[in-house]
């Protein structure tokens, strides 16, 4: 293709790509690359997104990325959804010079700075107003996992108690630790007995009811479950610290909690006294539609983690909390790159943006626009088996329509089938990833700035990405 023009800005800055520079093409070549041959040489043998996606990439502007050939790309996976405002957003880019050009120091570890407080001041603006009042905030080392990791020792700490209570298909992080709350037992079983005390229980995935119901009565009897388990005195499961649980499961397969389910949630563990803790590192900061998933249900959690987005693409975690958790002591948790002020300043760039353009309003407006469009092709494609998500998370789950469906009507998942398509899309200039059972839902997380013209875009290179998979694989 003939690559997009890089004409520069009065700032001197290049032009962001648009719609009108994708121009489709004979499929992509993704082998022979020199960076990718090199990356295969010297990098671990644990590296993943590059077996999947191919790239060796050289610039990124909104929703678009281009690779070192030339091509050019739809981003939806924005860093597995850290790039709320896509890539090199002009108010980030701001933010980072802004604060270069200040002579900030830029590694502080938990000292004051005039641009961690504005930080906080902006993200506390954003909380429920029952919660932004008694909250306190944890900095954590740079990732989600390490948030989770400090909520679950502020729960244990709080409560004098040490079982944690997670749900099957959950992702929490890949440390030891946050490992043991995962459902995925791929990245768990080489490592044997992993610490802590976690009790798995059935999430509320309508799709494949764990207990061959759907709908009310699927999301009654995992909620009876849950009540049951902690009433009865022979439950085996001594009283949980914490209950960890994301509001949209993301890694397991883009499934959505239903918000009564999570109102009755948030009434059990309230009065068995367990603390709620919401991961949000992935929903966090308008995925969802709404600034935090949590809010679809109209609940306060007692713990909230926040990592990917609130860095404005740079690497930052916080644990939110009520004050009346507030009972570790100094030094408890740490980390020493938790003073990362570049972060802070590109998190507050990118939470004032999302504020005043309306920006989560817009998802929420994207996201419906997508999920249509995906449905539409959901009654066309029988290797579809659901669309599902919210905002501008969403998943399309892949099944094998030729297999014997389950009791509740759900025929098997299909990794092989998720894996053609994800290639049909790469060669077509579209960037998904997957996830779920077996690899077979594809997942759609694209900066939330993304307009209908990149919308329709996205959906007519997926359809045409599962009708040459079809092909191929039935």
């Amino acid at each position: 293709m003939t690559p997009p023009s890089l004409a520069t800005h009065a700032h001197g800055q290049p032009a962001p790509f648009s719609a009108g520079a994708f121009v489709r093409q004979a499929p992509i070549r993704l082998d022979d690359n020199p960076y990718l041959q090199r990356q295969s040489a010297r990098e671990s043998n644990a590296r993943s997104y590059p077996r999947r996606i191919p790239l060796a990439l050289e610039q990124g502007y909104g929703v678009y990325l281009r690779d070192t050939s030339g091509q050019l790309f739809i981003d939806c996976l924005a860093g597995a959804g850290t790039l709320a405002l896509g890539h090199n957003h002009p108010a980030v880019v701001r933010a980072l010079r802004d604060t270069l050009d200040s002579g900030l120091p830029l590694h502080t570890l938990d000292l004051a700075t005039p641009v961690k407080d504005r930080f906080i001041d902006d993200l506390f603006g954003l909380l429920p107003p029952e919660f932004a009042a008694r909250a306190r905030i944890q900095f954590c080392g740079p990732t989600g996992a390490d948030g989770i990791e400090a909520a679950l020792k502020l729960a244990k700490t709080a409560t004098g108690r040490h079982t944690v209570l997670s749900f099957a298909g959950g992702y929490h992080g890949m440390t030891h630790g946050t490992l043991a709350l995962m459902g995925n037992l791929g990245p768990k079983a080489p490592l044997g007995a992993l610490g802590g005390s976690v009790q798995f229980l059935p999430y509320p995935y309508d799709y494949r009811c764990p207990f061959g119901l759907r709908g009310d009565a699927g999301i009654d009897a995992g909620l009876r479950y849950i009540e049951q388990m902690l009433a009865d005195p022979e439950s085996g499961v001594l009283p949980p610290a914490a209950v960890v649980v994301e509001a949209v499961q993301g890694e397991g397969g883009v499934i959505p909690a239903p918000a009564r389910w999570l109102r009755e949630l948030r009434r059990i563990t309230r009065e068995y006294g367990i603390a709620l803790v919401l991961d949000e590192v992935q929903t966090g900061l308008g995925r969802t539609g709404r600034m935090f998933a949590f809010e679809h249900a109209g609940i306060v959690p007692d713990v909230l983690v926040l990592s990917k987005a609130i860095g404005g693409s740079l690497p930052m975690s916080v644990v939110i909390y009520d004050s009346a958790l507030d009972a570790w002591q100094p030094g408890a948790h740490a980390g020493t790159f938790r003073g990362n002020q570049l972060a802070m300043a590109a998190g507050s760039a990118t939470i004032r943006t999302l504020v005043a353009q309306g920006i989560v309003a817009h998802a929420e407006t994207m996201g419906q626009r997508l999920a249509t469009r995906l449905r539409q092709l959901h009654t066309a494609c029988p290797a579809i088996g659901e669309v599902r998500g919210r905002g501008l998370m969403i998943g399309v789950e892949l099944i094998d329509e030729r297999a014997e469906a389950d009791a509740v009507g759900a025929y098997p998942a299909d990794g092989t089938f998720a894996r053609t398509v994800q290639r049909e899309c790469l060669q077509r200039g579209l960037i998904v990833e997957l996830g779920g059972r077996h690899g077979a839902t594809v997942r759609f997380l694209p900066p939330l700035v993304i307009g209908e013209t990149e919308i329709d875009l996205v959906a007519e290179l997926f359809g045409d990405a599962v009708s040459a998979a079809h092909k191929q694989c039935r």
